[in-house]
C-alpha cells in the first residue's frame, strides 16, 4: 500500500526538508520549492520507510542491481537495495558527463533498478539508464521519492515515486515577477565533482 501523500509532507515539514524560497532545481527550471531529501534521509527511520516503499514495490522484480545517479540517490540507492538484499552502485558525472566510475560496473543481462531522490525533468535518471542500456543490461524499472513532475516525467521502463507533487517550475527566462524578487538559491548537486 503506498503511503499517504500526507503523511510523507508531514515527514519533509518535520524534518526541514520542504523548502521555500527561490531555488534553480539541478534541471536548470526556477522553483519556489525545493524537496532536500538529504535532511529526511538522514534519519534511519524515514530512510527505511521510504526506500522500503520503493523496494516493496520491486519485490517481485528479480532485480539484481540498483544504480542510482550521483549524489542524491545514493543514500536512498544504497536502502533499497540494503532492503533487496542486493549490490548497489552509483553513477556520477566527469568532466559534465554520467559514468560508472570507482570500479563500478552493471554486467550484461543483469535486471537493474534505477533509484533516485527526486525527479523534475528526469534528466539525470535518463543519463543513468543510457549506461544501463550500453551495458547491455535489463532495466527493469525506476523509482524515486518525490516526482516533481506529477507524472509527465516518461521513462522507458515501470516508473514508481513514493509521491508525486505538481510543483511550480520556470525556464530561466519566465519567472514571474514575484518569484524574481526572492534571492536565488542553488541546493542541487550537479555541480559537484568527485
Amino acid at each position: 500500500m503506498k503511503l499517504p501523500k500526507d503523511q510523507i509532507l508531514q515527514i519533509f515539514r518535520e524534518t526541514d526538508a520542504l523548502l521555500e524560497g527561490h531555488f534553480v532545481l539541478t534541471s536548470g527550471l526556477h522553483s519556489p520549492h525545493y524537496f532536500q531529501c538529504a535532511k529526511v534521509l538522514q534519519y534511519p527511520k524515514y530512510l527505511h520507510l521510504l526506500a522500503g516503499d520503493i523496494a516493496k514495490h520491486y519485490e517481485y522484480s528479480e532485480v539484481e542491481v540498483v544504480i542510482s545517479p550521483a549524489v542524491g540517490g545514493i543514500v536512498v540507492g544504497t536502502e533499497v537495495g540494503r532492503i533487496l538484499g542486493i549490490r548497489t552502485v552509483f553513477a556520477e558525472r566527469e568532466n559534465g558527463v554520467m559514468k560508472l566510475r570507482r570500479g563500478f560496473d552493471i554486467k550484461k543481462g543483469e535486471r537493474v533498478l534505477v533509484v533516485e531522490d527526486v525527479v523534475t525533468t528526469g534528466g539525470s535518471v535518463d543519463e543513468v539508464c543510457a549506461l544501463v542500456k550500453a551495458s547491455d543490461a535489463k532495466l527493469v524499472g525506476i523509482g524515486c521519492i518525490v516526482d516533481r513532475s506529477n507524472g509527465k516525467a516518461q521513462f522507458d521502463a515501470k516508473f514508481y515515486s513514493v509521491m508525486e507533487m505538481d510543483v511550480q517550475t520556470f525556464p530561466a527566462d519566465s519567472i514571474p515577477p514575484i518569484l524574481a524578487e526572492v534571492p536565488i538559491s542553488k541546493p542541487g548537486s550537479r555541480g559537484l565533482q568527485g
